[in-house]
């Protein structure tokens, strides 16, 4: 891919095919970067919040509706580290990404423990 001086892409340069690849490639970033940030985000604040004696959802308020201030909602036990996005509380059926984990030889399901 040519690159400008500066280090930036240099658009100009790329034939339609290539620019066409490389939309198709950041649309699909732009979701997975997303959810990366909002769960670092959260992490982040969620550390702020028990360092002052408080939870996140004490802060800002939990889920509202029929659940009120985030009653029944469970906490996270697993998070796959190549997708931090990808999380799994431990109830109901497995997570695909974790079952797809499990099957590889040597692998624990407490290797992926919050």
């Amino acid at each position: 891919m040519a690159r400008a001086s500066n280090g930036s892409i240099d658009v100009d340069s790329l034939s339609l095919k290539e620019l066409t690849a490389l939309l198709n490639e950041v649309e699909g970033a732009i979701p997975e970067k997303k959810k990366t940030e909002i769960v670092d985000l959260r992490a982040k604040l969620e550390a702020i919040a028990a360092e002052a004696g408080y939870t996140l959802a004490e802060i800002v308020g939990g889920r509202g509706g029929k659940r009120g201030s985030g009653a029944g909602t469970v906490a996270v036990k697993y998070r796959n580290p190549d997708n931090p996005a990808e999380t799994w509380s431990g109830r109901g059926r497995t997570a695909r990404w974790l079952a797809e984990k499990l099957k590889k030889r040597g692998v624990k399901i407490d290797d992926f423990a919050v």
